[in-house]
């Protein structure tokens, strides 16, 4: 598959950034807001953003591909973060210096333990040969989703390893404004993030299966390219976000020629997400599962075999398709 930019540190926003002391919409019990200025990100010139590739920003949870027990895996997203004491002098220094620039960390004592087979992200920090935290204070990482597990089972259920398959929501090859379910095998996805996204992801924005049918798919990131994409300036991506069809999406992500992503949150100016009928749910999809009847015998009560007998099917939205595992 064609493959834009990977999620392998924080990415940047388009716009400096400024606090505002008023209730997040985004975060319960945060009692700020994280709000756009009107001026343009360092970072994102730097990038040369304006010859960036602007994508949906699609609402789930991160996920990784890459080799483990020597065959592609997925991998899920789990950060190393700071044990008590720790958190404590480092939100005490936040509030006293303004930023965690200067910050001194013991990686050896000041962070919670981590799984043996946890690898950092590939483009973070390090000092002296370890991994160093990011400005929240975070070490960005992965974990390798086992076939059997259960506090990863909605990742498991977009994958099958005995047959090294993942289970893929993108844009039809042929068909412009129709979306494709299908099977894609995990070394074509080898080192590419991805996003999954579904009934019990994030309190499923897109309104996808229900809880007796649950529903995920992976979206690599980047596959939603925005064609009528707004200038880069804050007044007029605000209009597009509230008034433009295609502006009915959590965020965009501009993909940079370097490799540098940066982004921009319906939450940074001020909008609320979700929203009652966000784009992606606007799209006919079909599902294309040729040659899945034949040549793959899927366990039973997989969305796998289900979406297999459903090979070449349409329906007018994501939301009328509802799973009867």
């Amino acid at each position: 598959m064609s493959r834009l930019g990977s999620v392998q540190q924080k990415v940047a926003c388009l716009f400096v950034t400024q606090v505002k002391e008023e209730p997040s919409a985004k975060r319960e019990r945060q009692p700020f807001k994280v709000l756009a200025t009107e001026t343009i990100n360092p970072k994102a010139l730097d990038a040369d953003i304006y010859s960036a590739i602007p994508t949906e920003k699609v609402d789930g949870t991160c996920c990784y591909i890459t080799t483990h027990k020597g065959q592609p895996y997925l991998w899920a997203r789990l950060d190393r973060k700071p044990n008590k004491q720790a958190e404590k002098r480092f939100k005490r220094f936040v509030h006293s210096a303004g930023d965690s620039k200067g910050f001194t960390w013991n990686i050896e004592d000041d962070f919670k333990p981590v799984p043996e087979c946890w690898i950092p992200t590939k483009e973070i920090e390090y000092c002296n040969g370890k991994p160093f935290p990011d400005e929240n204070g975070h070490i960005p990482g992965w974990v390798p989703v086992e076939q059997n597990s259960k506090q990863y089972c909605w990742h498991t259920s977009v994958v099958d390893y005995e047959f090294e398959l993942a289970l893929i929501l993108k844009n039809h090859t042929e068909e412009p404004g129709l979306l494709e379910i299908s099977l894609v095998p995990l070394s074509d996805l080898s080192e590419q993030t991805l996003e999954l996204i579904g009934t019990s992801i994030n309190a499923n924005p897109y309104g996808l299966g229900d809880k007796k049918h649950p529903i995920h798919f992976l979206v690599p990131h980047g596959t939603f390219q925005i064609k009528n994409a707004p200038p880069l300036n804050h007044d007029d991506i605000l209009s597009w976000f509230d008034e433009s069809k295609e502006g009915k999406i959590e965020g965009i992500v501009w993909h940079c020629a370097d490799g540098n992503l940066i982004k921009l949150h319906r939450h940074h100016l001020g909008l609320c997400w979700p929203i009652a009928d966000p784009h992606l749910i606007s799209q006919p999809v079909v599902i294309t599962f040729s040659g899945a009847k034949y040549d793959y015998n899927f366990e039973p009560k997989t969305l796998f075999h289900y979406f297999s007998k459903l090979e070449g099917q349409r329906f007018n939205s994501l939301r009328d398709i509802v799973s009867n595992l």
